[in-house]
């Protein structure tokens, strides 16, 4: 009897060990979000002229999607992004600005629970480096939502280089609740990547996989780039951004990330064009494209970076990387911020110019309109998943997904059940879609059966099937029709002739926007009620 009880004993921790061996590791993920980047800023969307090998590494080992939609602009972005609700339900339905009512309190509620609170309750690391933008206040910080480590800034916009002011630092940064101050001779862009490394390096002492935010503030402005990184592109612009435009979406088209029948969109007549300007004007205005490639390629060197520390540390073939912007390429007429002057060149520390729309258009080429718009250009951005050990690599698909899946994407990969209710709070359904089928499957895109909505800020769109209906202030808020199968440029407004369609979106988008709290922009007060307080420093 003896030997019979130890022979079973011996077979069943056989087959445990078996089934153990079986069950595949949870991966490492790790979420890139870069800040202003247009559809065809990097290689893998069109861009011959900015050196972005690594990125182009994911593309060619990983899956891209053509259509990957945000929210247009910043904060709202990052709210749906953190918490997989439409910005409304997480409470940042305009900015991060208080406007007085739930749905616009500028800062993330409770009961939207964010990627790093449900993954740390699933057994994970989660940690973060970069932009916050989604809650000002002390209590709003990422530590106190849910990652156990944070460096970088919780407003929207940041410097590059410290000026060297202690007392009121140039670029006010936090280490897990408490202020850092980079050195002057520092780059932004350098800390946020080598506090994302030494996050990594530590957590692997413990027995769990991590989740890391990586969100870089490059290329959004100030202009402010390291002068080797702009000394490459010295002269790179010479022919000026009409010929660039086209030969982006060209080689968007070759690349396979529009389709051949996509037209790009019409030439923005509020840009001139570049051969009616003076040789001054042009050097003028290579300068600003030459010093946002330098900051677009310091990311990708910056990521080549992190390719090789998750080598060295054994974290290669078992981590997911997904790779988005939060919205598109910069829009507007101005050269620099206008709170703010110039104390040096463009490039430089004293630098605050901004993109403008001339560059921007060809960022965003082949799509129609800039960053805040509802229109495709302000709206899509590139989606890049990597994941070796699980995601066959070299393919395109449609996707025609949204920052709301990307939650049920990431729980999905990960294992952890999105909970009914966390640390007393009941959680809000989410709206979204794992995109599991799309990456790993034989999915071309996202089977939601329901349309998706945009609102911000007096804009909105809803998107069903290939049907998208749009209402943009720029356009003096008509509604507009556009077929995106055949007119991804937005060229060709097929409202008047299909106003049963009109009709039909309007109604999905009145219901959608009557259930998600939204409120009407004109009756909204044009000034803020409040702005959250500035970043409070822990005492």
């Amino acid at each position: 009897m003896t030997n019979f009880r130890v022979m079973i004993s011996l077979m069943l921790i056989l087959l445990v060990s078996q089934l153990t061996a079986k069950q595949p590791k949870r991966p490492n993920v790790i979420l890139i979000m870069v800040d202003d980047l247009g559809f065809s800023d990097i290689s893998p969307y069109g861009a011959s002229d900015i050196a972005t090998p690594n990125i182009a590494r994911l593309a060619r080992e990983g899956v891209r999607l053509r259509e990957f939609y945000n929210n247009a602009i910043c904060a709202p972005t990052r709210a749906s992004l953190l918490t997989g609700q439409y910005q409304h339900q997480a409470g940042v339905g305009f900015f991060n600005y208080n406007l007085g009512l739930p749905e616009y309190q500028g800062f993330l509620n409770r009961e939207s629970l964010t990627l790093a609170e449900v993954l740390r309750k699933g057994g994970y690391s989660t940690l973060m480096s970069g932009k916050w933008h989604v809650g000002d206040d002390f209590d709003q910080w990422p530590n106190q939502r849910g990652f156990e480590h944070f460096f970088g800034f919780t407003g929207g916009a940041s410097n590059y280089y410290e000026l060297g002011n202690v007392d009121a630092p140039t670029v006010p940064l936090v280490l897990d609740n408490k202020p850092f101050y980079l050195k002057p001779e520092s780059y932004l862009t350098d800390a946020i990547t080598d506090h994302a490394l030494d996050f990594i390096g530590a957590q692997k002492k413990e027995d769990k996989p991590f989740f890391l935010y990586l969100a870089f503030n490059a290329p959004h402005w100030p202009l402010q780039a390291l002068p080797q990184d702009i000394a490459r592109y010295k002269g790179k612009y010479a022919m000026g951004w009409d010929s660039l435009r086209l030969e982006r979406g060209e080689n968007a088209r070759k690349l396979g990330v529009i389709t051949d029948k996509q037209a790009i969109t019409k030439h923005d007549g509020r840009v001139a064009a570049w051969n009616r300007l003076t040789f001054d004007e042009k050097e003028f205005w290579q300068r600003r494209q030459e010093v946002y490639a330098a900051m677009v390629d310091h990311v990708d060197q910056s990521i080549g970076r992190l390719l090789e520390y998750l080598k060295r540390v054994g974290a290669y073939d078992n981590t997911l990387i997904l790779f988005i912007s939060d919205n598109g390429a910069q829009g507007g007429e101005g050269t620099a911020i206008y709170t703010r002057r110039n104390t040096g060149p463009v490039g430089s520390a004293g630098s605050y110019d901004v993109q403008n729309s001339n560059w921007s258009q060809t960022g965003n080429s082949p799509l129609r309109s800039y960053k805040g718009a509802p229109y495709e250009g302000g709206i899509s951005a590139p989606f890049i998943a990597w994941y070796p050990a699980a995601i066959e690599g070299g393919k395109i698909k449609q996707g025609t997904a949204h920052l709301i899946d990307l939650a049920p994407t990431i729980y999905d990969f990960a294992g952890v059940a999105y909970p009914q209710q966390l640390a007393g709070f009941k959680a809000k359904p989410l709206p979204g879609r794992s995109l599991k089928g799309v990456l790993r499957g034989n999915d071309d895109r996202v089977n939601r059966g329901e349309p998706l909505f945009w609102e911000r800020g007096g804009n909105f769109a809803v998107r069903q099937d290939d049907w998208k209906l749009v209402s943009a202030v720029e356009s003096g808020n008509k509604l507009e029709l556009y077929d995106i199968a055949s007119d991804r440029g937005e060229n060709q407004d097929l409202a008047a002739s299909h106003p049963d369609i009109v009709s039909r979106l309007k109604g999905l988008y009145d219901n959608w926007a009557s259930k998600n709290g939204v409120i009407d922009y004109s009756r909204l007060r044009s000034a803020p009620a409040s702005r959250n307080a500035a970043p409070r420093r822990a005492r």
